[in-house]
């Protein structure tokens, strides 16, 4: 794994063709469903391997939590994105089993009557669609508890905008923008699950179009580039990682410290993550757009502005990522958990 060997397949072909795997494998060569059964079987363990990992690097005077960087990558799953089907297609293809199924009835019945197509079963015809169809509704119904999950979500986020909009016209400050309108329920016609890995998602890739996948998380420490946490999620928006990630940190042995800034991207910022991370006696640092590159020469050196007097934290951040050391201090996210 330390040198980007995953695949079962070639680990078992290594022990025989590599002398630094057949020295690990004290010259043996197990086979690659042995291989994938131990992974399996000691996951856990092997999660708690990297922990000691940390705790080494520590009492080496590597590591000590302080700043954290996080950022997230889409990993590509074992499935094809063109095994997924839409709660639409979903719909079209129900309607057309069921036409062919009355057709089908119809032959039955008629059967004494009319010569059937040479080699047509009827039945197993019928219990081919019947059960094409039972699988479909499985589908539909699968894709109709993500959404009210999604539904769920989404209500929660448009309670706490509005909350945060009431709150600013309370201390006489008239909110930017729009109100937010509330969140349909509901599946909609885009939708998807897929056939081959249901916990699989589509999600966007940088290198531009969409591929079948996960979104796994890293924060990585500033100081040492050390991964000190990571997470998987079907969730393609960063903007919900925040809290699973202090979650994560939290449980790292005492030894290790605790996280005293968090680096993340505009990709990340919400009002909710902000306040998660305070609630955490995290400062965060998120930025709130994207930054444009090459800054105005005089921009770049003028003095920090002044303190605001607002309790907001987001005004607050929004302040601290303006001044010199916010800016340098965030910067060092982009040489840190990107690469």
């Amino acid at each position: 794994y330390a040198t980007g060997v995953f695949s079962s397949r070639k680990i078992e072909r290594a022990t025989y063709d590599s002398v630094a795997f057949r020295y690990i494998a004290a010259n043996t060569h197990p086979d690659h469903d042995t291989l994938a059964t131990f992974r399996k079987r000691f996951a856990s363990r092997i999660e708690k391997l990297f922990v000691q990992v940390l705790l080494v690097a520590r009492e080496m005077k590597l590591v000590k939590l302080g700043r954290i960087a996080l950022d997230g990558t889409k990993v590509k799953a074992n499935a094809s994105r063109h095994r997924a089907l839409s709660y639409g297609h979903i719909g079209r293809i129900e309607a057309k089993l069921r036409e062919e199924v009355q057709q089908l009835m119809g032959m039955a019945e008629n059967a004494d009557r009319q010569s059937l197509p040479d080699g047509m079963d009827v039945p197993a015809e019928l219990a081919r669609r019947e059960a094409r169809l039972k699988a479909l509704a499985d589908a539909k119904a699968k894709i109709e508890a993500r959404a009210q999950e999604r539904f769920e979500d989404e209500q929660k986020e448009y309670e706490a905008r509005v909350a945060r909009r009431e709150a600013q016209r309370k201390d006489g400050r008239k909110p930017r923008g729009k109100d937010p309108k509330p969140p349909q329920g509901g599946a909609r016609e885009r939708d998807q699950i897929n056939l081959t890995d249901e916990e699989s998602r589509i999600m966007p890739v940088s290198s531009g179009g969409f591929e079948q996948g996960y979104n796994a998380q890293a924060a990585v420490d500033v100081e040492t580039m050390l991964i000190m946490g990571t997470t998987v999620t079907q969730q393609s928006n960063d903007k919900r990682q925040v809290a699973p990630m202090i979650d994560v940190l939290g449980t790292l042995p005492e030894p290790l410290g605790q996280p005293e800034v968090l680096l993340a991207d505009a990709g990340y910022f919400s009002a909710a993550n902000v306040a998660a991370c305070e609630a955490a006696d995290i400062t965060p640092l998120i930025a709130i757009q994207r930054d444009a590159h090459h800054r105005p020469l005089m921009e770049r050196f003028a003095d920090d502005p002044a303190p605001p007097a607002s309790t907001d934290p987001i005004v607050r951040m929004t302040h601290q990522l303006k001044t010199r050391t916010g800016r340098a201090l965030y910067g060092l996210r982009k040489n840190t958990v990107e690469p």
